[in-house]
């Protein structure tokens, strides 16, 4: 019997998503369609997935108000979505544990993840650990380097960390590898990517298990101040953090602003910021914003932050860019690093290089109110910290 794909998983009105993926890949991904509409649809699966983010991740994480940066920046209020108090650090493991359960529901004991940086990588770790899961992560070398605490983690967890060497040796040439072994395993093994990109159905499975992020965060902003903020605003790489925080305000009369890292400067290969920098392309199995140069080969990027360094946008996140329902602004490497400096002053939370690039726009949106996510904490990025900051 042919299995069909029984959503689209196209975004936009350039259609952007779907599944540009070899033939071996097909039917995994058609299986793999089928058990997430299955396990989506199962109570059961629901119920121990939301017993295991209260009681393992640690959900609901908190709303924190942020009066003296608020003050510092012109605001009236400021909320910050604190998912650095999630367990692993970060925002990562919502997916990461949700993919990991219907991954042992399909049956498949073996997981391979990808990882920049070094969060998703930690979060597949613990939860493969948690549920009695091998787990092989592929990360960069240049990543490795710069986030040895993560690559640290991930082997105390037990997770196989498999050095990638190949290109600029970041996040791309990690999905490449990792895509490339779920190819000649994909009968055992299930491949856990950690964005909201990929061939269809990743995007929708990421964004899925992502949105309890905006979910909570809209149900305490009404419950703290009676009224939705003006802007909602988060950091931006392949797009899972921005979209698990802003979908659920997707019908809201709010702006939604998604910040990319601006790098050292404007031009090609200084900087990872697709819209407006990139153009339509297909990169790692769906079509959407990609950077290439003038011969359309995928363009080097460069952001001081590992897990924003990435050549594409999620599909529906660019799709949402495109027709102006999200805002898309950059962060410089020096912004970011500004606005990491000014919560750890005020408020005494050290932010992920990645949340430091969402805090950098704060200032310039033209707004009294706004709720900012917290996409990690930023422990695995101290050294960088310390060399770029005096700490």
């Amino acid at each position: 019997m042919t299995m069909e794909f029984t959503l689209s998983g196209r975004y936009g009105a350039l259609g952007l998503g779907g599944c540009y993926a070899p033939e071996t890949l097909m039917q995994p991904l058609l299986e793999l369609e089928a058990a997430f509409v299955a396990a989506m649809g199962d109570p059961g699966f629901l119920r121990e997935l939301k017993e295991e983010l209260r009681t393992f991740v640690g959900r609901p994480t908190a709303l924190t108000s942020a009066p003296r940066l608020a003050r510092e920046l012109g605001l009236h209020a400021l909320y910050l979505k604190r998912e650095d108090l999630a367990h692993t650090g970060a925002h990562k493991i919502n997916n990461a544990l949700g993919q990991a359960l219907l991954a042992r529901r399909m049956g498949k004991r073996e997981v391979i993840a990808e990882t920049g940086a070094g969060q998703h990588g930690v979060a597949c770790a613990a939860a493969c650990a948690r549920l009695g899961l091998s787990c092989t992560v592929y990360m960069g070398e240049v990543d490795m380097a710069r986030q040895a605490p993560n690559v640290a983690r991930m082997r105390l967890f037990g997770a196989e960390v498999v050095p990638v060497m190949a290109g600029q040796r970041t996040l791309k040439e990690a999905v490449n590898e990792a895509l490339r072994t779920w190819a000649g395993r994909c009968d055992r093994a299930h491949y856990i990517l950690g964005s909201a990109l990929g061939p269809h159905p990743f995007p929708l499975i990421v964004r899925s298990f992502q949105s309890v992020i905006g979910e909570e965060a809209r149900s305490q902003v009404l419950e703290a101040c009676g009224e939705l903020p003006e802007v909602v605003v988060a950091c931006a790489g392949g797009g899972s953090n921005g979209l698990g925080l802003m979908v659920p305000f997707r019908e809201d009369k709010v702006r939604l602003v998604a910040v990319e890292a601006g790098g050292h400067g404007p031009a090609t290969g200084e900087h990872a910021a697709r819209v407006g920098g990139g153009r339509v392309g297909v990169l790692h199995g769906c079509k959407s914003l990609l950077l290439q140069d003038e011969h359309g080969w995928t363009a080097g990027t460069a952001s001081i932050s590992a897990g924003l360094d990435y050549p594409s946008l999620g599909p529906e996140l660019a799709a949402l860019c495109l027709e102006g329902r999200v805002e898309a602004l950059r962060a410089s490497d020096a912004e970011a690093l500004e606005g990491a400096r000014r919560l750890c002053r005020a408020e005494g939370i050290l932010p992920a290089l990645e949340s430091s690039h969402g805090l950098a726009v704060l200032g310039r949106l033209g707004a009294r109110t706004v709720l900012a996510g917290l996409s990690g904490r930023g422990d695995k990025d101290l050294s960088t910290y310390q060399a770029a900051l005096g700490a």
